[in-house]
């Protein structure tokens, strides 16, 4: 029999940060429902990632982001497979009004009062990295999308460039 490898889905999630306030969406259907996460979703074939970012903040909370930063990367595994690869954005501003969707409604909290209890059980491993300003890279193994069974999250350095020695 012969292995067919499918890749893992790739998403993005992009928050709003700003005077000490972050911007969740509960999600109001399909996979998370009734779980506060980000604005995002799948990227589609032949488009960037933060093209896919922009496209799914606008799709869900009606208005446009501003700059975006890449923060991070999360893979998530689930009953041993590699589900999904998610990049990770911030931005501190948005022009237009936020609106709900049939998707999102959105939510602004503190950052020291982040609902983490209802959220997905990850976010609590390096959601704070991401107030703090922090770049990460997290793996995370799920049972049935119910319960982490292992996982990590590192804080990323700054990369730097080495010098081209190609003269």
């Amino acid at each position: 029999m012969e292995e067919v490898f499918q890749e893992p889905r790739v998403y993005t999630l992009l928050y709003v940060i700003r005077d000490d306030k972050v911007l969740l969406i509960r999600k109001k259907r399909g996979f998370g429902e009734g779980f506060f996460n980000g604005p995002g979703g799948k990227v589609r074939r032949g488009e960037s990632l933060e093209e896919a970012a922009r496209r799914e903040f606008i799709e869900e909370l009606c208005a446009s982001p501003g700059p975006l930063q890449w923060r991070g990367v999360l893979e998530f595994y689930n009953n041993g497979n590699l589900e999904m690869i998610v990049h990770v954005f911030v931005t501190d501003s948005y022009s237009g009004e936020l609106c709900e969707s049939d998707e999102a409604e959105p939510h602004w909290f503190p950052r020291d009062a982040v609902p983490y209890s209802k959220m997905w059980e990850d976010d609590r491993y390096w959601f704070p990295l991401l107030l703090s300003g922090k770049r990460f890279y997290g793996r995370f193994w799920f049972e049935n999308w119910e319960k982490i069974v292992r996982g990590y999250v590192y804080e990323l350095a700054e990369h730097h460039r080495l010098p081209d020695t190609n003269t």
